[in-house]
């Protein structure tokens, strides 16, 4: 790979005003294409899932799909957009080798909505507004895979395959207004917007906007201009981002190649570029045609789409509660900061710690093992919380334990354990490895006598008022029992057997 000149990041932001455009790609979850009745499955054997209209053979002819309009109008409401009283469809002409009609069927002029808004919140509580150019109504490419090479690009492959299942994939393009004001803050602030564009969409029920699986990409544009200037810079475009860290690095890291640039009086090209998740860097894909070379004009084979005002204030009236509002909800009824509520949004904990709370738990539980325990093995394991093979009603099962007294932590930690391990719901584990709590008070009160037997100096440390010195027995009593015992009631015990007041 090209070494690619860069300058820090703090020279780059103490001479330049970096301004951004975000470009984020949805892909729907309707069960057909957007203008054909193909499936949308995905993992089905190549081209198995294509027909004469999605491969645009002749004579065929598109219709549009009911659920992709709707959903987007959902997504136009919930970004406080206009919705369009008439628009329409345009080809979008560009040779394109795994678009088989050789034209994008989407919307260029007339979107279906627009001239909207969100509000982000940065993880200092900091809130963004990032201002909504459009969003509008298109369809996927197909894929093409590069054989023979090393990188699985088409530079030093031998040939190309080329899948058109994702041809006709209804998508829905989110386009900003140009960011501007982030200053150095605007990697963050990207990584942001894209964060709660992504609750948004889920919340919404339009698609289940998984980055790492392509249902959700942002291409993300940047340009630099001098400081205390106002007329844009070249911009660059950053395509198929698709993960909220690499949003951020994408952007951080075409600051400092910009600045490089723009610094040793070179001049930036409008361009596509590549990112590489293995080191956050870009290279150059193709020089970048401006709209007025893709020769849009009208799909003559579409009719207008025209939502009326009902129907449009019916779905509005729909709409569910929106994740940041959700969110200040929940900060309220858990009783947490904002600061905490930043940490379990950024852990991915927020569905899970209301499931959990909804099958039984309380708050409090629910947060600190999803929060403590559970994020702990997550990171271990590189993975995220939801991926973890445990469920909210069970880890709500093991805070009920846990609370009528058959688990202390340490139990559960290990009942957790056993329940990622595969054996088990929670009491199928405690079963299993015999982690009950000793509730024996004979038993305990035998320990306990053992233990003042075995540490008599201690005992007698205690019993002259040094009574902090009882953790060193608590500590005797719950080795002798494996850790099965209730420490607290052991103490308790301690201390009435050497006649001492709590």
């Amino acid at each position: 790979m090209t070494t690619i000149d860069l300058v820090s990041y703090e020279d780059a932001l103490a001479s330049y005003d970096p301004v951004m455009g975000l470009e984020v790609h949805v892909e729907l979850g309707t069960r057909t294409k957007m203008f054909c009745g193909c499936s949308t499955e995905l993992g089905a054997e190549p081209n198995s899932q294509t027909c004469p209209t999605c491969l645009g053979l002749p004579g065929s002819l598109p219709v549009v799909n009911a659920v992709g309009v709707e959903s987007a109008v959902k997504i136009g409401l919930a970004l406080h957009c206009e919705i369009a009283e008439w628009c329409r469809f345009a080809r979008k002409n560009y040779f394109y080798p795994d678009m088989p009609k050789n034209f994008q069927t989407s919307q260029y002029d007339e979107p279906i909505a627009f001239n909207g808004y969100l509000d982000v919140q940065l993880e200092d509580g900091e809130i963004f507004r990032v201002e909504i150019e459009r969003a509008h109504m298109e369809e996927d490419t197909g894929k093409s895979l590069h054989v023979g090479g090393a990188t699985g690009r088409i530079h030093g492959a031998s040939h190309s395959l080329l899948d058109y299942n994702r041809a006709g994939i209804p998508l829905i393009e989110i386009v900003t207004k140009p960011i501007e004001g982030a200053g150095e803050r605007a990697p963050e602030v990207a990584k942001a917007y894209v964060a709660e564009l992504r609750e948004l969409i889920k919340a919404l029920g339009v698609s289940e906007a998984r980055m790492e699986q392509g249902q959700m990409r942002c291409d993300v544009n940047l340009s630099l201009r001098p400081n205390g200037t106002e007329k844009f810079g070249t911009r660059s475009e950053t395509k198929n981002v698709n993960s909220l860290r690499s949003v951020e690095r994408a952007a951080r890291f075409e600051i400092q190649r910009h600045a490089a640039v723009l610094s040793s009086g070179g001049t930036i090209v409008q361009e596509t570029r590549h990112f590489h998740e293995e080191d956050g860097s870009t290279t150059a894909g193709r020089i970048k045609d401006n709209a007025e070379d893709y020769r849009y004009f009208p799909e003559p084979d579409l009719v207008p789409v025209a939502p009326s005002r009902e129907w449009v204030e019916e779905l509005r009236k729909g709409l569910p509660e929106l994740p940041r509002v959700r969110r200040n909800r929940l900060r309220e009824e858990w009783g947490v900061s904002e600061h905490d509520m930043q940490s379990i949004l950024n852990a991915g904990a927020v569905d899970l710690i209301v499931a959990t709370i909804d099958a039984g738990a309380d708050a409090a539980s629910a947060r600190k093992w999803w929060m403590g325990e559970l994020a702990r093995r997550a990171n271990e394991a590189g993975t995220d919380l939801a991926a973890l093979e445990i469920t909210p009603e069970q880890v709500a099962r093991v805070c009920a334990l846990v609370a009528e007294g058959s688990l202390n932590d340490k139990l559960a930690r290990q009942v957790i354990e056993g329940v990622l391990a595969g054996e088990g719901d929670p009491d199928a584990v405690v079963a299993g490895r015999g982690l009950a709590v000793v509730s024996d008070e004979g038993a305990l009160g035998t320990a306990v006598d053992e233990a003042i037997a075995a540490n008599a100096g201690i005992a007698d440390k205690i019993r002259s008022g040094k009574v902090a010195a009882a953790g060193a027995l608590v500590g005797a009593v719950m080795k002798a029992t494996r850790g099965q015992a209730d420490a607290a009631r052991v103490r308790e015990l301690i201390l009435e057997k050497l006649g001492v007041e709590g």
